[in-house]
């Protein structure tokens, strides 16, 4: 029987961290390091729990809209179920909503709602026209991807879906601490490889400073003979002629 319940117990702890790692695919959790693990559920079940606020804050919002006017309720349920949203208002709301849009108080705002009904409407279709122009390079960069860095499909599949969860939470105006770490780690490796490329290249020129200076330049003492054509002896080159070439 102890037995039986222990690997119930390690059944139901096993389910629970493959739903932690599936909701945090880049985190790492040790699961011999007990803060680690706690910690990961933890910021599960906040997580979670924020979503069913949510989810019961809109159910109380629709329970009160009904219960204001059941009406509302019976037209919603006929829609879900295939009916026509204009024939229900009228067989649902009847003189009410012929009125309303007859009424000449209300025609500037319904001719308000018809023009971001269209605009709406217009912007849905640019978007989409945008994406269809978009998403064949996007395709070709993933598969650029995969050949420089050898990443493999899921991999590959893992770091989209991730990226596709990041810019649906920013919609909403989420932004998880892993998310937001994952960006801080982009932006400080680009930095860092910046500021490595920058001493590279001054590492390279004192180099060649270096170089120079090794070479030997005479002892800057000029010929009793003078030089052919009657010109001057070259003046000897000094640690700035040198840095001024480098």
């Amino acid at each position: 029987m102890a037995d039986s319940d222990n690997n119930k117990a390690q059944t139901r702890r096993e389910a629970v961290m493959a739903r932690v790692r599936e909701r945090y695919p880049d985190r790492e959790i040790d699961d011999g390091d007990e803060d680690s693990v706690f910690g990961a559920v933890d910021d599960y079940a906040r997580e979670r729990d924020g979503e069913l606020d949510g989810y019961r804050e809109r159910e109380r919002g629709l329970g009160e809209l009904f219960a204001s006017d059941p009406r509302s309720a019976a037209f919603l349920n006929s829609w879900r179920e295939g009916a026509d949203p204009a024939v229900e208002m009228v067989r649902r709301f009847g003189d009410d909503f012929r009125e309303a849009l007859d009424d000449p108080e209300r025609q500037e705002a319904l001719a308000e709602a018809n023009k971001e009904w269209l605009d709406r409407v217009a912007r849905n279709k640019e978007l989409e026209a945008e994406y269809q122009s978009n998403i064949g390079s996007s395709l070709e960069n993933i598969e650029l991807v995969k050949k420089e860095t050898g990443a493999g499909d899921e991999d590959m599949d893992a770091a989209m879906s991730m990226l596709i969860k990041s810019m649906s939470d920013s919609v909403v105006g989420r932004f998880e601490k892993d998310t937001i770490l994952m960006a801080l780690k982009a932006v400080t490796h680009a930095r860092d490889m910046a500021q490595a490329r920058r001493e590279g290249e001054v590492a390279g020129r004192n180099e060649r400073i270096e170089e120079r200076l090794r070479r030997p330049h005479g002892d800057g003492v000029p010929s009793l003979g003078g030089s052919p054509g009657g010109q001057a002896p070259r003046r000897a080159r000094s640690i700035f002629d040198i840095a001024r070439e480098a």
